[in-house]
């Protein structure tokens, strides 16, 4: 295995089998057309491709590029890592030869770089075994997070008739122009997403407002006060997720019931919060423990009171905290399910996420229902894109105390 000639071609086998099929996945998504990795013929080429790339340094890079661009057009003839199926169009078939020879090209010389024809050291091997395992990985986990949005944004886009044809055709016609966003027009105007947009908004505001009301001085206290059994509550903060929320379902359902507050904005409201201080509590108060209490001292001594301390002194040094703590919570109360679809029955009052449960029928067209997935997951997805260096520094800045 540490000889080149050897970790060469197993790994190019190898790493051709992954890039034949994401091309495969990929074009085969892009343009409907059925194409297909050959598992067999990946392993050979990939081999021949690998002892190419390790007998030939890049001096000699020619070689390497033209064992490439050999691969991509084997497969117009059928014996290639990828099959075309008939009936795809010339674009496509060469669109996956320049796909096939370029990704090659370019991957197979990273993985293989520096890696000698002869005896490998056992950095030089692990190097090179990294290397395929993080491309891989890239691969991979990205492949398991795009290819479901897309499949989602594509059905979203397309209309009843193509769906009916071929269900598994996930390529959109450009030419319809603002028609392709047909069914999400509709969601606005017949279903009423606008009000279910503004309340799952609101709701989870108010979440956030209401979490960090409570779980602010309670971190705190368990933070910096000492009192009898505080080890204890700090410790088992998160025993309420030991419990599952389906098991909760049933009392919380009664209780709501006899109260009058089923089926009402403000049960919604009171129930988000008990789902999130512990989390809240948790979170906050790892980051108190590591502010410096000689800052607080200092303000007791200056006169303030505890009061003004923490909100002069600890809140402000806590913003990396507080924002990483209230957009975690904005993620839970928009993206709750079961107590909404629990506690909610007029279509007035719907959370976003209670909308979308309600297209799941065989009367609602299933464009319909991936439209209305897309308005629920593009802005949480969108605010955690634009917020997550906060959240990340949020989180790692209690973990050093001092």
């Amino acid at each position: 295995m540490r000889k080149g000639y050897i970790a060469g071609p197993l790994l190019g086998a190898l790493w051709l089998v992954v890039i034949a099929t994401t091309v495969a996945i990929t074009m085969s998504f892009s343009t409907g057309a059925a194409f297909r990795p050959q598992v067999l013929l990946c392993l050979i080429w990939g081999a021949a491709a690998g002892l190419v790339y390790v007998r030939f340094p890049l001096p000699h890079a020619p070689a390497r590029f033209g064992i490439s661009v050999l691969l991509g057009l084997s497969c117009l003839t059928g014996f290639g890592p990828v099959l075309i199926g008939s009936g795809t169009s010339l674009q496509a078939a060469v669109v996956t030869v320049v796909a096939m020879t370029g990704v090659m090209h370019l991957s197979m010389a990273a993985i293989l770089k520096e890696t000698p024809f002869g005896e490998l050291t056992r950095h030089e091997y692990e190097e090179a075994v990294i290397r395929f395992c993080t491309g891989f990985g890239y691969i991979f986990f990205t492949a398991i997070v795009i290819i479901p949005f897309y499949v989602m944004v594509m059905t979203s886009l397309k209309s009843q008739q193509a769906l009916l044809q071929n269900p598994l055709d996930f390529s959109v016609d450009l030419s319809q122009g603002t028609e392709l966003f047909r069914s999400y027009s509709e969601l606005f105007r017949d279903f009423n997403f606008g009000t279910y947009l503004w309340t799952s908004f609101y709701v989870s505001v108010l979440t956030v407002f209401i979490t960090l009301l409570f779980s602010v001085p309670g971190a705190y206290a368990v933070a910096r006060f000492r009192f009898k059994g505080q080890k204890a509550f700090s410790r088992s903060i998160l025993l309420i997720y030991m419990v599952p929320m389906i098991v909760l379902a049933l009392p919380i359902y009664i209780a709501f019931s006899l109260t009058g507050l089923r089926n009402s904005i403000l049960g919604i409201v009171m129930i988000y919060p008990v789902t999130t201080i512990p989390v809240a509590l948790y979170m906050l108060q790892g980051y108190f423990r590591g502010l410096p209490t000689e800052v607080e001292e200092a303000g007791l001594m200056d006169g303030l009171s505890r009061l003004a301390v923490i909100w002069k002194i600890t809140l402000p040094l806590s913003l990396p905290a507080l924002a990483s703590v209230s957009l975690y919570v904005f993620m839970i109360a928009w993206n709750e399910f079961l107590l909404a679809f629990m506690l909610l029955d007029d279509p007035s009052k719907f959370t976003l996420t209670r909308g979308v449960t309600m297209l799941n029928s065989s009367e609602i067209p299933r464009q319909h229902l991936m439209a209305g997935a897309v308005i629920a997951t593009v802005p949480i997805m969108a605010l955690f894109l634009g917020l997550e260096r906060f959240m990340t520094k949020g989180l790692t800045a209690g973990s050093v105390k001092g």
